[in-house]
């Protein structure tokens, strides 16, 4: 199986803006969860409810924890697309340099040659 990978120059940078009000939307989410589920969880008892209720006592820490994470995969996504940004300009850079030295009237062929 052969896989391909293309990325743009801009693929990180529209990446990080698309995701990065959904760090806030995760918690957000979670804790509307535990209010929807919670008039179900009155009807029931047992574990079931133990575990409920031990999650809806933690859902102000696991909204948090679930923030952070994603705040660090965007820290994480940034880092690379100034990696990525560098890398280009450099190669870009040496390509340059590297074309600007080279002798190119060596190659050609015909009378125009002197």
């Amino acid at each position: 199986m052969n896989m391909k990978f293309d990325m743009g120059a801009e693929t990180l940078s529209n990446l990080t803006k698309q995701t990065s009000g959904s760090s806030e939307d995760l918690g957000t989410l979670v804790k509307k969860l535990v209010v929807a589920a919670d008039p179900l969880m009155k009807k029931h008892a047992g574990a079931a409810k133990s575990a409920f209720d031990g999650f809806k006592g933690r859902v102000d820490e696991v909204a948090s924890e679930l923030n952070a994470a994603l705040a660090a995969v965007l820290g994480g996504i940034a880092g690379m697309d100034t990696a990525f940004t560098q890398g280009e300009g450099e190669m870009v850079d040496n390509t340059t340099s590297a074309d600007s030295g080279a002798g190119y009237d060596a190659a050609r062929f015909g009378a125009s040659r002197a």
